[in-house]
């Protein structure tokens, strides 16, 4: 008998986003998943052998990576900090619009120059993705790490820079930061795991096909 399959999904932002792809994938979760009071992690669905767990985004790679969970939703952004060989990431969701970028004090943006930097230190909670980032221009990066409030560090004497996720830019004009320089352009992902895709290859090559589909469709 198969194992049902879990799908891992995003606390967060990127949830009201994924949520109409994974409804039109055939994927109906149980009331209580709407339910803001409701406290469970892990829900039933409209398919006897499909259930849904919500975790941290930055959990859901893991849960796909050891096989807790068979496919997942979980940004380019951690896929690149945690760079698990399990994970495949077969199709870009179009989903979670974002960036990941380098922002500074606005004081400090008219007599500082990236170009000239050769080592920093920086609050983020992407430490690899942004060693990786300065280290392919020869810059030194001591991270600092931080999992949320990154906007703070600046004001409160932490470090002088951070690394993070920028939509709109809002919150970092409103903490007095300035966005001056570019990592990578980020969008939510669909991810399978590798050992189970060889396994399941009929069921999780089925349900890639149906999150296609529902892509294009939304896309259309």
């Amino acid at each position: 008998m198969t194992d049902p399959l879990v799908l891992a999904l995003p606390k967060g932002r990127i949830l009201s986003e994924a949520m109409p792809l994974v409804r039109a994938a055939g994927i109906e979760p149980e009331p209580g998943f709407d339910d803001p009071d409701d406290r469970r992690l892990h829900f039933r669905t409209n398919l006897p052998d499909v259930s849904i767990i919500r975790v941290r985004s930055f959990d859901v790679a893991t849960f796909v990576a050891f096989g807790a969970a068979a496919i997942g939703i979980a940004g380019r952004d951690v896929i690149m900090e945690f760079g698990y060989d399990e994970l495949y990431a077969p199709l870009d969701l179009d989903i979670g619009h974002c960036r990941l970028a380098v922002a500074e004090p606005a004081a400090m943006v008219a007599h500082d120059d990236p170009r000239r930097w050769s080592q920093i230190r920086i609050a983020t909670k992407y430490p690899e993705v942004t060693k990786r980032h300065f280290a392919a221009r020869g810059v030194q990066a001591q991270c600092i790490r931080l999992n949320g409030a990154m906007e703070l560090a600046p004001s409160l004497g932490l470090c002088r820079r951070i690394v993070d996720l920028v939509a709109s830019g809002t919150t970092l004009k409103a903490n007095g930061l300035v966005e001056v320089e570019h990592i990578a352009d980020i969008t939510s992902c669909l991810i399978v795991n590798r050992t189970l895709l060889k396994t399941r290859t009929a069921e999780l090559q089925g349900w890639i096909e149906r999150f296609r589909e529902a892509s294009l469709d939304q896309a259309a």
